[in-house]
């Protein structure tokens, strides 16, 4: 092998290559070397393993470069904070500076109205109780009066999830709360929340904890226009802040969360929820801390607010008007920025706005003039108690764009001030029913036995027949209204007359957990509802917001409407972009249309026949649309559509007094044939038709792609027959009281004409679960299909 050769085996093996020798150094074995001690000397040379040379990148970061660029990092960001917390001062407050009127106009620019009034009156911290003090302090910051005014971990959580766009959630103490709503603004920038540290840190070095404190309470706001304590205790309980009690103190503490989501006036089931949870956690914290009585805390009772007084301006509709749009823009200042609600509303209140509604300046007037002609004018408390309990709701949408045009929020805003137009503790009844039918066609749905839903399909109208699920009973025999059976009738039909145990088995048959699916997609707040077969009778709470979102859907084919009261919104620092009422495809349009032609046949054949097919004011206007009366007649509805124009009216029973339970509607107005029960067929369904028919320019048809329904021509082929194992046999103890309709009676004729003029072209609430209201006298809780489910003994829902 040469001499190069073994150089590279030797490199192969590991092992570096000897240095080359001079020429006077004799090679091992030669004349003169010593050969033996080169061998040795080599073998060691080799046994040595060779080092690693290192590469490029293990030379640019070594330990020690990282450890000095990390250092270098820590006083460079140390000396920018000290160049910082030099530069900056502490300003001016502009707390009241900054309130300004906010200006809400009609869709064609008239004034609406000017909100404003700022309603603040400071109050030394010593004429505050120190038990109700201890209350701010427990509730939003228990290490206040040893901290250094700043959560340097919250702070930084904070500045991450603004420069991520993940939100501004952080830290907050109770010194950069006062910072923030006396010294600076709400924007959420890197910026603001840089100068709120520092600002926080020097106002924390010059100012007492006890001066921190009541600048925090008489700065923050409570809802109800109320800045600072002084002017919430007035607004809430009547009384001067030095006579807070220790409850009352708690709910104030408990408010600044989310004024307007928990106050108990206008709280929704959810919002009344996590309020008194709040209350809650605020009494146990100060417990914790040694500042209340184990024993006086077991001991109290959430302290229920009064209910607000009228501010000026606000008077008629106008209170409901401007607090849904507040909402609304609330929600896309939330969205848009990753603020919280507390954050939103302060933003909002008082900041200088300018608001133009969608809402249309006649529209709204033929609603207010329409609600006092048809019903409010024919009520009498003085003569009739149960006339005091009447709260009615309506609102009106464009399909097209989803525009809410005019809304009905209760008699007075000063008088009632929570918007029937908005509120979710009351049933929807039968007007459900379209939801179900909706779900069925989307999904393909079949019956038990095979065949396809559709509007033909024949289901046994028994009433308290008991329902079906694949073979076993399910536990749920609806009755019919007056108990009345009906025998085979198909689903045209049962729809037209509100057959409760039709879609009570169609319900079952498409699968709740669908049908509640459905409902969520088409726009109701399906959140913590069960999807039970009791929810097929419209059990759960709705709103004729809702509603009308739903049912727009339907007449715009299937795409989502979601009812938008907010037009633009700008103030001098910032414009609002609004979101696009018209949402995706929820359901395809052949069942949305199919739905429509259906509901076409409850106004010409059905339950709103009298009041709305044959109504003087129709000028053969083609109308859908669905009536709803519920159990005990706590509640009636007529939600119904044109072309143009989608109206949801409610009516509600209601305790004028705490609190305000739900009581029946049941002889009002006393004109009404004995028992006088009030149906939805009645007085909603009038109030839709004299406002729908007054307020239309011209007439359109529905443009629907379906061939089933009674806005089409009848099929010339005939239904088919029920079979045996779809339902069981009759219950022997369901007597009719009215004879059987045949399945056989051909569908329902339909003569349409064209409907309502578009209205004119105008552009969140959401709101709280579909839980019954607390603060109303239930029956029974409508999610339970063992309990509210089950409503033999009591009117049925139609």
């Amino acid at each position: 092998m040469g001499r190069a050769e073994e150089r590279r085996a030797r490199q192969r093996g590991g092992r570096r290559a000897a240095p080359r020798r001079s020429s006077g150094t004799p090679a091992p074995g030669a004349a003169g070397g010593t050969a033996p001690a080169g061998r040795a000397a080599g073998r060691r040379a080799a046994a040595r393993p060779a080092k690693a040379r290192k590469s490029g990148i293990r030379r640019l970061f070594t330990w020690k470069k990282i450890l000095g660029t990390f250092f270098g990092l820590c006083l460079l960001g140390i000396g920018a904070f000290v160049v910082l917390y030099m530069m900056v001062d502490i300003p001016q407050g502009n707390a009241a500076a900054a309130r300004e009127s906010n200006i809400y106009k009609y869709s064609d620019g008239t004034m609406l109205a000017r909100d404003g009034q700022v309603n603040r009156e400071s109050v030394a911290l010593d004429k505050v109780p120190k038990d109700v003090q201890h209350t701010f302090v427990a509730a939003e910051n228990k290490s206040f009066y040893h901290d250094s005014g700043v959560d340097l971990k919250g702070t930084a959580r904070g500045l991450l999830n603004t420069l991520t766009g993940k939100g501004t959630q952080g830290g907050s103490t109770i010194t950069q709360q006062y910072v923030k709503n006396y010294y600076l603004t709400q924007d959420q920038t890197v910026t603001r929340k840089l100068k709120e540290m520092v600002i926080s840190l020097k106002v924390d070095r010059h100012e007492t904890k006890d001066e921190i404190l009541a600048g925090y309470i008489n700065t923050s706001y409570y809802g109800r226009n109320a800045y600072g304590i002084q002017a919430a205790a007035q607004a809430y309980y009547r009384v001067d802040a030095q006579h807070l009690t220790v409850e009352q103190g708690a709910y104030l503490a408990a408010l600044l969360q989310a004024p307007s989501q928990y106050d108990w006036a206008v709280a929704g089931p959810n919002g009344k929820r996590l309020v008194q949870a709040r209350w809650n956690y605020v009494l146990d914290n100060m417990v914790k801390q040694h500042w209340l009585d184990p024993g006086k805390r077991a001991a109290m009772k959430f302290p229920v607010p009064q209910d607000p007084k009228g501010q000026p301006g606000l008077e008629g509709q106008k209170g409901y008007l401007i607090d849904l749009a507040n909402k609304q823009l609330e929600q896309q200042l939330m969205k848009e920025q990753g603020i919280t609600q507390s954050q939103a509303e302060a933003a909002v209140v008082d900041r200088g706005w300018t608001i133009t509604l969608n809402v249309d300046k006649k529209k709204q007037a033929a609603l207010e003039k329409t609600v006092k002609e048809q019903l409010t004018g024919k009520l009498d408390a003085k003569k009739r108690k149960v006339d005091g309990d009447v709260q009615a709701g309506a609102i009106s949408v464009d399909p097209k764009t989803g525009k809410i045009l005019a809304l009905y929020g209760g008699e007075d805003y000063f008088k009632h001030y929570s918007s029937n137009a908005t509120r979710r503790d009351f049933q929807p009844a039968s007007t459900f029913k379209p939801v179900i039918l909706a779900a069925a066609l989307d999904e393909g749905a079949k019956t038990q036995d095979g065949r396809a839903i559709d509007a033909d399909t024949v289901y046994d109208g028994t009433s308290g027949r008991q329902v079906v699920d694949h073979g076993s009973k399910a536990g749920f025999d609806p009755p019919n209204e007056d108990h009345v059976s009906y025998g085979d009738i198909d689903v045209q039909s049962a729809m037209n007359k509100s057959v409760n145990s039709v879609f009570a088995q169609m319900g079952v048959d498409v699968g709740m957990k669908n049908v509640m699916d459905a409902a969520g997609k088409l726009g109701m707040d399906t959140d913590g509802m069960q999807a039970v077969p009791a929810q097929t009778l419209g059990s759960m709470g709705a709103s004729p917001l809702e509603m009308a979102g739903i049912y727009a859907t339907f007449d715009n084919h299937g795409k989502k409407v979601s009812p938008a009261i907010v037009a633009s919104a700008e103030n001098k620092t910032r414009k609002v972009e609004m979101p696009d009422p018209i949402g995706d495809q929820v359901i395809t349009r052949q069942a949305a249309d199919t739905v429509t032609s259906v509901l076409t046949g409850v106004v010409d054949d059905g339950t709103a026949k009298e009041s709305v097919a044959d109504n003087a004011l129709r000028e053969g206007q083609q109308v859908a649309g669905k009536t709803g009366t519920s159990d005990e007649n706590k509640s009636a509805w007529f939600t119904g559509y044109t072309p143009d124009l989608v109206t949801s009216v409610g009516l509600f029973g209601e305790d004028p007094k705490p609190p305000y339970a739900h009581v029946s509607l049941t002889g009002a107005t006393g004109l009404l044939p004995s028992p006088g029960r009030v149906n939805g067929g009645g007085y909603p369904a009038q109030i839709w038709a004299a406002y729908t028919f007054g307020v239309m320019d011209d007439t359109s048809k529905f443009d629907l792609d379906t061939t089933q329904g009674a806005a089409v021509e009848p099929s010339t082929t005939p239904p088919a027959t029920r079979s045996p194992s779809q339902s069981p046999s009759r219950s022997p103890s369901q007597t009719p009281t009215q004879p059987t309709q045949s399945s056989s009676a051909p569908p329902p004729s339909h003569s349409p004409s064209p409907p309502p003029s578009h209205s004119p072209s105008q552009s969140p609430s959401h709101s709280p679960t579909g839980l019954p209201d607390p603060s109303h006298s239930e029956p029974d809780d409508p999610l339970d299909p063992g309990g509210r489910g089950q409503l033999d003994g009591r009117q049925p829902a139609r």
